[in-house]
């Protein structure tokens, strides 16, 4: 388990504040307030992790804070240990400002702890309204339940909401400073793949890194890359990756030699793509220096169509391989890599990343069947999650292999597991339920494989997606929902109908009965763009604390109205709460801009 990109993980810093008042009364809280501490960062440390599989790590203050010379020190030590988001916590009375955390770039909650022993719940109070008034938003964490003094419990709903705050502000100090690697530029008018490096570095602190894709011609013909790692990687891909039928028509299909050309293309480029990301001391021995440093991306995109692919085979393997838990060299954190160099949807895809430590599903949400369209077609009723119809999720390129469904979890139900929980058994599983057919040359001319699979049982799943609106900038929409396993010749009916050479998921949105979420077809109608990234579990209440941090407001979700969680000053900005989410969006602009 190891770190991949340049720079030290962000840690969390925990904040003990404390009443000021010496010679009694702050001697009396000085145990109280720092078990307080020491218990949510045990909390922290016990339950999450990074993608990478490092355990997070909390770092607290030297001293209890009580006014404004202690919370200096509190700074500096945070500055010096790589401290990325702030909790301060309290059951008493403090100064408000004078304790306060003011790095306006630092994610910030504060948890008054609710005793009736001493005023945690005032000071919360007095401390959000100072967060306010001075323009730093801030999350605040009170519980419902009435605690004895010195309970070092942490209730049910206060672990909740710390998580929910720890994850999503370590998401935001991960990609802070790292990079967007885009392959090529737009695609066939995807207004998503015309990268946009403001947003990128504004909302996310993430620079972009252009890079034409003839550099991937170059290392090929240059022969940049590991030879040894090449030859590794063809016979993995030989011994595990079946091809399926060749659903071209008998005069565009090629001879084995050409096939085994092409093979060994997407296994270059793999291993290729894969060093403009992240690097390759091998190179580096080589002495490509300049190649084998990367470029520290956290996430990537290929233009693919058409430009290169109507003269090289498609990156649909590289894309594929890149997203999922494993290759040949074993089990490992997912890359997030997108096609048709989507932007936006690997921005969708590394929220989701981040925020649950798995790989991600890149998906076209490509058709809505209505319970009577499906009975018309293929003369069958649609029953259980999907009776009141679907969302075909289907596209070449990016999604994971773990999207198989063939990993599993204690009572046997099928999931998709951060890396160093997958077993080798699971990863052959996901192998052996994929085919690569041919590419169909109507639209790769250039050839290659595309990975072939449908979505196996039920999983929770959320799907996501960024759009950018002139006037307002990025808007975030969320769907939590389910994917489905429909009967067999059902799935076959409808899926030939597309292009069964790719990779399909059956989606049912949980719906409420109104907007958006009124029934499936709404769900499709109100979606923004012709891509959305999936990501396992319901984590739509994490996406909109995630997106609150970045300033990015939500326009569209199905997330019950007390898993809301947002800083408290968006309360100032009117009762209806997705209205006040724009409203203080627009207030507070980007996260990193320069403009307000």
């Amino acid at each position: 388990m190891a770190n991949r990109l340049i720079g030290s993980l962000p840690k969390v810093g925990i904040r003990p504040v404390i009443d000021g008042r010496e010679n009694g009364v702050r001697e009396s809280l000085e145990t109280q307030v720092m078990d307080l501490a020491k218990a949510a960062a045990a909390l922290i440390e016990e339950t999450l992790r990074f993608p990478s599989g490092e355990q997070v790590e909390c770092v607290i203050a030297d001293t209890c804070i009580g006014g404004v010379a202690e919370a200096a020190m509190c700074a500096e030590k945070f500055k010096k240990e790589g401290v990325g988001i702030s909790l301060t916590v309290t059951p008493c009375w403090c100064y408000g400002t004078e304790v306060m955390d003011t790095d306006p770039l630092m994610p910030k909650a504060v948890w008054g702890f609710n005793g009736t022993e001493r005023p945690g719940a005032v000071y919360l109070a007095a401390a959000l309204a100072g967060y306010s008034q001075k323009g730093l938003p801030t999350f605040g964490i009170y519980g419902r339940e009435v605690q004895d003094a010195g309970d070092t419990n942490i209730p049910k709903d206060v672990q909740e909401k710390l998580l929910r705050f720890v994850k999503s502000g370590l998401a935001v100090a991960q990609m802070n400073g790292k990079s967007y690697l885009s392959l090529g530029y737009s695609s066939m008018g995807i207004a998503g793949s015309m990268v946009d490096a403001n947003f990128l570095q504004d909302y996310l602190g993430v620079r972009t890194e252009f890079v034409e894709s003839v550099e991937i011609l170059r290392r090929m013909d240059e022969g940049i890359y590991d030879e040894e790692e090449f030859q590794k990687a063809l016979a993995w891909t030989k011994e595990n990756c079946k091809e399926g039928e060749d659903r071209n028509k008998p005069e565009d299909q090629v001879d084995a030699a050409r096939k085994a050309l092409e093979w060994e293309t997407v296994v270059k480029m793999t291993l290729i793509c894969r060093d403009m990301m992240n690097g390759n001391q091998k190179l580096i021995d080589r002495g490509y220096r300049e190649e084998g440093l990367g470029r520290n991306a956290i996430m990537g995109g290929f233009q693919g169509q058409r430009q290169w692919t109507d003269y090289q085979p498609n990156a649909d393997f590289t894309e594929a391989i890149l997203n999922s838990s494993f290759d040949w060299n074993g089990i490992r954190q997912a890359y997030v890599f997108a096609t048709e160099n989507d932007s936006l949807n690997a921005v969708s895809m590394l929220f989701g990343h981040l925020l649950t430590n798995t790989s991600q599903i890149f998906s076209d949400v490509r058709t809505y069947w209505s319970p009577e369209a499906v009975k018309r077609v293929t003369g069958k009723e649609l029953s259980g999650l999907a009776k009141d119809g679907v969302i075909h999720l289907i596209n070449s390129g990016s999604t994971t292999l773990d999207a198989t469904a063939q990993q599993k979890d204690g009572a046997g139900n099928p999931t998709m597991k951060p890396y160093w929980e997958i077993s080798e058994k699971e990863v052959q599983d996901c192998l052996d339920a994929t085919e690569w057919p041919q590419a169909i040359r109507d639209y790769f001319r250039g050839g290659g494989f595309s990975s072939q699979f449908k979505t196996q049982g039920e999983m929770p799943v959320t799907m996501c997606r960024i759009n950018m609106v002139k006037g307002i900038g990025p808007v975030l929409q969320i769907a939590e929902g389910w994917t489905v396993e429909l009967p067999e010749d059902v799935h076959f009916t409808l899926d030939e109908r597309t292009n069964p050479t790719w990779p399909t998921t059956w989606f049912v949105p949980k719906l409420n009965g109104k907007g958006a979420f009124k029934d499936v077809y709404s769900v499709m109608a109100n979606w923004g763009a012709n891509h959305g990234a999936i990501s396992y579990g319901h984590i739509g209440a994490d996406l909109i604390t995630l997106a609150a941090m970045l300033r990015i407001p939500v326009n569209m979700h199905n997330v019950e109205e007390e898993q809301v969680f947002r800083p408290s000053a968006w309360s100032a900005f009117g009762e209806d709460k997705e209205g006040a989410d724009y409203r203080a969006c627009t207030t507070y602009g980007p996260l990193y801009g320069m403009t307000k």
